[in-house]
């Protein structure tokens, strides 16, 4: 697996990451689902450094300029709900790009902290020979994009395969590299220090879909 870690160098990026870990400003969740999008749209481009490309002229007012364009077929896909306020920043950069969304969650059988992972609702597009975008806030132990990535590749097989996280744990990118195909992409915009007792992420910043959409049942 490719693995690209993008808080390694200085850029407003870390200034929006540090915004959604602040708790003295986590009470305002339109700013924080506006501070993912705006760390979506910053790992789209990043990501749009390795797309392919093809030439291309493009006719001015005044005459003919030489450039490139994208050439791969994009699906965006997230993982609902967490991931909606970042795919919202990567449909803002790759905007003719098709969109699939799939909800994935943890279902704990004995009410303890032991846990599966329940894929179910699936609304995507066909992905076969495509470049697929999957979507995700935090990757804490990496079953949630497995099994999402399973479910949507045992129906179409995609040419090329970008996972892209705000916030990931040692243990979950582990778990991808030992179970998704060793030519996948995997975007981290700040890696973090471990796992707790609970499978949640520390230092991280809570949970995501709480934050951006309000407390679930």
């Amino acid at each position: 697996m490719y693995i690209h870690y993008l808080s390694e160098e200085n850029s407003i990026l870390n200034h929006f990451l540090a915004q959604i870990r602040d708790v003295s400003v986590q009470n305002d969740s339109m700013r924080f689902r506006r501070n993912i999008e705006r760390i979506g749209e910053i790992m789209a481009y990043e990501l749009s450094k390795v797309l392919d490309y093809k030439d291309k002229s493009v006719i001015t007012p005044l005459g003919t300029k030489e450039t490139t364009e994208i050439t791969n077929k994009i699906v965006l896909c997230s993982i609902l709900r967490a991931g909606l306020a970042l795919h919202n920043g990567f449909m803002n950069i790759f905007d003719n790009a098709d969109n699939g969304f799939v909800s994935a969650y943890r279902h704990h059988p004995n009410n303890d902290d032991e846990f599966i992972i329940k894929v179910e609702y699936q609304a995507a597009p066909n992905l076969e020979g495509k470049t697929l975008l999957l979507i995700d806030p935090m990757l804490a132990t990496g079953q949630s994009i497995v099994a999402v990535f399973e479910k949507l590749n045992a129906e179409q097989k995609p040419k090329e395969i970008h996972i892209a996280v705000a916030i990931a744990a040692p243990e979950g990118v582990q778990y991808l590299q030992d179970n998704l195909p060793e030519n996948c992409h995997l975007w981290v915009a700040a890696l973090d220090e471990k796992l707790n007792e609970k499978n949640y992420i520390i230092p991280g910043l809570g949970d995501a879909g709480d934050l951006a959409y309000g407390i679930k049942l």
